[in-house]
């Protein structure tokens, strides 16, 4: 039983580090950065339809609540008044991120480039399109957790965490992108 569980375990991670047609590879991607920006800003726009903002609302408990606010900074309120440069950079990271689309060869750094492009692309959206104007839009913010962490939304926890798998990843040894063909 356990080399069976092993045997598909295998399977499962082989599959992800296969190689895939460069047409599969930008349709993961893609497709998974769309989900995770449509998600995302429906959340926002549902939260600022039905929440006050500045007011700490209970959602698992008190370890997960919800906090409605608007940031014109960014992580950790880094550049706290320099929205457009957030802007300027998320422009340039997602066509750095699109055109990296070609180098990638495996479907498990699709999904991980998809996951940060939905994050980039979420934010960016609230730069360009809230209150604040083109390219000073404010950030709309929502998860709050304990120990005073920053505020931050489901584009925030994308980015972080596909930067986080890839960093790992990259420190493991595994080739950005992938093997080649």
């Amino acid at each position: 039983m356990q080399d069976q569980v092993d045997s598909t375990r295998s399977e499962q991670s082989s599959k992800a580090s296969k190689p895939i047609s460069s047409r599969g590879i930008k349709l993961i991607a893609i497709s998974l950065a769309s989900v995770i920006v449509l998600l995302d800003q429906f959340i926002k726009e549902l939260l600022i339809a039905t929440l006050e903002p500045q007011v700490s609302y209970p959602f698992l408990g008190d370890v997960v609540r919800l906090y409605l606010t608007f940031n014109e900074a960014a992580a950790f309120s880094i550049g706290f008044g320099q929205t457009w440069i957030f802007a300027v950079l998320a422009i340039v990271a997602s066509l750095v991120v699109i055109w990296y689309l070609s180098k990638i060869h495996t479907r498990s750094w699709a999904i991980l480039a998809g996951v940060a492009l939905g994050g980039i692309v979420g934010n960016l959206i609230d730069r360009l399109t809230r209150d604040g104007g083109w390219g000073n839009g404010l950030v709309v913010d929502y998860i709050q957790i304990p120990f005073n962490f920053a505020i931050f939304n489901l584009a925030d926890v994308a980015i972080v965490s596909a930067a986080v798998i890839i960093a790992l990843r990259v420190t493991l040894g595994h080739k950005l992108g992938g093997e080649s063909k």
